[in-house]
């Protein structure tokens, strides 16, 4: 379990949350910290007072994949499968190992056609993906994304939901703005001013938001 207590950083004030296994989708306006938290989890940014622990840790000693909003901007390495292979290298790991965790892990985000290919001649939703395989190559517990969706299409946006759960970490924390991925969820946080408005399963807290604009479009269309 992920525990959090008491938290205050910038615009966030949290006092209780407690975050299960599964996946968490936060929804919510700009401006509402949504972005903010997931630094926080991650171990990017410290908070001022207050704690995260997850499963006994915090982030910092914790195995954490982290992908954000535009990853084409934080690529290392010149080809696909350097690019997959770097969490693992700056671990040590041997070389060998290093190779079938790279292909087993591009094979089942479906991005092995890929491997031999400088990144700089990849599709913007190309480039997710690979930033998603190398988030979740060496196994972390826990998968942040930030807004990684945003850029994608239709048919890429069903491909990393299906990588998603086909890997399956035991906690993925995203924010996103599509709020019809958000109905696949086991929970839901929306944030408002900082502050965690309304939380628990899809159809809980999307019941207290039929009448605005972040209700999802596939229950309008098919209540």
């Amino acid at each position: 379990m992920i525990t959090i207590r008491n938290l205050r950083y910038r615009i966030l004030a949290i006092d209780d949350l407690e975050i299960l296994p599964g996946i968490t989708t936060i929804i919510g306006p700009n401006g509402s910290g949504k972005t903010t938290f997931l630094k926080l989890c991650s171990g990017i940014a410290l908070p001022d007072s207050g704690s995260i622990i997850i499963d006994g840790l915090p982030p910092r000693e914790s195995e954490i994949g982290w992908v954000n909003e535009f990853p084409d901007r934080n690529i290392l390495f010149e080809t696909v499968e350097d690019e997959i292979a770097s969490s693992l290298r700056f671990r040590r790991v041997p070389a060998q190992e290093i190779k079938a965790m790279v292909n087993a892990c591009a094979e089942s985000v479906g991005v092995i056609h890929l491997l031999n290919r400088p990144m700089r001649e990849l599709s913007g939703g190309e480039k997710v993906l690979i930033s998603l395989a190398a988030a979740l190559v060496h196994k972390p517990k826990i998968l942040i994304l930030d807004e990684c969706d945003s850029h994608l299409d239709a048919e890429r946006g069903r491909e990393m939901e299906t990588v998603i759960h086909t890997m399956n970490p035991y906690y993925v924390i995203r924010c996103t703005q599509n709020v019809d991925s958000a109905i696949l969820s086991d929970q839901v946080l929306f944030f408002e001013n900082g502050r965690i408005v309304h939380s628990g399963t899809p159809g809980q807290v999307f019941s207290t938001l039929k009448n605005t604009p972040f209700y999802p479009m596939t229950w309008r269309v098919c209540p």
